[in-house]
C-alpha cells in the first residue's frame, strides 16, 4: 500500500461498517493513508444485529471507536414499503440502491459531521473522481468482478465531496491476503449474496408476513394460450425461467408481468427487448441527463451495452438486450465514469 494516495489532505474519516472482511480492510487501507478512522455500523433492522455484533468485534480487534446508528424507521419508510409495494406491483426493486441516498450514506454524512469528520467511507469496489466540469462522479473500480458503481448511481454531489471508496484501486483477493495479514476472523468468509434484511432469501414469505397480498393472475403461452394460475406476481421477476411450476415441453420465459397480474411468457430468443424507457432519473449533479450515446447496464451483474439516450426517458439499443426488468435500474457510463441512472418504467 506504500504511496498510494487519494487526497491531499489526510484528516478524520466515519467508516461505514459491518463486520465483512470489505469494511474492515478499509480500515487499515485508510490508516495506512495517514487518516484518523472512526467506525459506525447501522443497524437498519432486527436482521442487521449480527452486523452489529461483528462489526463491534472488528472495531476491538482494530482498536478504533465504534458507533451503532439507528435507522430502522427510516429503513421502513424508505426502503422496506417500496420494495413490497414494488414486487406487489410485478416490478423488482434493487433496495440499496434506494438505500444509499436516502438512508445509509446520508446518515454516515449526518454522524461526520456530529463528530468533525471532513470525509466518510465505505468499503465498496468503485471509486469516485473530480471531472474537468468539477462534477464529482462514481468511477468504475480496479476490480471488473467486483465492481458496485451500479449500486451507488444516485448519490448526489454533497455525498460524494466526502466520500472515500479506497478499495476502488484494490482485487477482491488483495483484500482477503490483507485481511489474513491482520488476523481477522472474517478474512474468508464468503460474500453475502442476498438482500440484507431478508437473510434467507425468501422475498415472497417475507412480503406475505408483513400483510401484503401480492396480485394473482395467470400465465399466458407465447400463442396467447391460458397455461393456467399462477403462485402470485411476487413469486417472478422479468427473465425468469425456473420455478414456474409449469409444464409446456419446452423451456418459457418471464415476458412481462402485467398490470393485471397476469404473466405473459415467451420462448427463447423472445425475451429480448430493443428499447425501453426510465423514470425517476438521477445524476451526479442533480442536472437533466443529456441525450447522446452512452454504455448503459440494466441489472448490476450485467456488463455494460452501447445504447442510445433520447433525452427525455427513452433508451435504444443496437443490439437487443435480454430482459430488462421493470423496478430495475438502468445506469449510463461514459469512459468508466457514472453520468446518472433511473428506474425501468416500461420495455419494448
Amino acid at each position: 500500500m506504500e504511496g498510494f494516495n487519494t487526497f491531499e489532505k489526510q484528516d478524520k474519516v466515519l467508516l461505514g461498517m459491518s463486520g465483512g472482511v470489505d469494511s474492515s480492510v478499509a480500515v487499515r487501507i485508510l490508516q495506512e493513508q495517514g487518516f484518523s478512522v472512526q467506525g459506525a455500523v447501522i443497524r437498519f433492522s432486527s436482521a442487521h444485529d449480527g452486523a452489529v455484533a461483528a462489526a463491534r468485534e472488528t472495531a476491538n480487534t482494530l482498536q478504533i471507536p465504534l458507533h451503532v446508528l439507528d435507522a430502522e424507521q427510516a429503513f421502513e419508510t424508505h426502503v422496506i414499503t417500496p420494495f413490497c409495494e414494488n414486487y406487489c406491483a410485478g416490478r423488482t426493486p434493487n433496495p440499496c440502491i434506494i438505500c444509499n441516498p436516502l438512508v445509509k450514506f446520508r446518515l454516515l454524512a449526518e454522524k461526520a459531521a456530529e463528530l468533525g469528520c471532513a470525509f466518510i467511507a465505505t468499503g465498496h469496489y468503485a471509486r469516485v473522481e473530480v471531472c474537468e466540469d468539477g462534477i464529482n462522479r462514481i468511477a468504475v473500480p480496479e476490480s471488473a468482478a467486483r465492481d458496485q458503481s451500479y449500486m451507488l448511481y444516485r448519490l448526489p454531489q454533497d455525498i460524494l465531496k466526502k466520500l472515500i471508496l479506497p478499495l476502488g484501486e484494490f482485487e477482491k483477493e488483495d483484500i482477503r491476503e490483507m485481511a489474513r495479514e491482520m488476523n481477522l476472523a472474517c478474512a474468508d468468509a464468503p460474500d453475502s449474496m442476498e438482500i440484507c434484511f431478508i437473510p434467507d432469501g425468501d422475498y415472497s414469505a417475507y412480503i406475505r408476513a408483513r400483510g401484503y397480498s401480492p396480485k394473482d393472475g395467470h400465465f399466458f403461452g407465447p400463442d396467447g394460450s391460458d397455461l393456467g394460475p399462477h403462485a402470485g406476481v411476487d413469486h417472478y421477476t422479468v427473465g425468469q425461467r425456473k420455478g414456474l411450476g409449469i409444464a409446456a415441453g419446452r423451456p418459457l420465459f418471464v415476458k412481462a408481468i402485467l398490470s393485471n397480474g397476469d404473466i405473459q411468457l415467451a420462448e427463447t430468443g423472445q425475451e429480448y427487448s430493443s428499447r425501453l424507457t426510465v423514470a425517476d432519473l438521477a445524476t451526479p449533479d442533480g442536472e437533466p441527463l443529456p441525450g447522446g450515446e452512452y454504455m448503459v447496464k440494466i441489472r448490476s451483474a450485467a456488463k455494460p451495452v452501447l445504447c442510445s439516450y433520447d433525452g427525455s426517458g427513452t433508451v435504444t439499443f443496437p443490439e437487443p438486450v435480454r430482459a430488462p426488468a421493470p423496478g430495475q435500474s438502468a445506469v449510463f457510463y461514459r469512459d468508466g465514469l457514472v453520468y446518472g441512472g433511473g428506474i425501468i418504467d416500461e420495455t419494448e
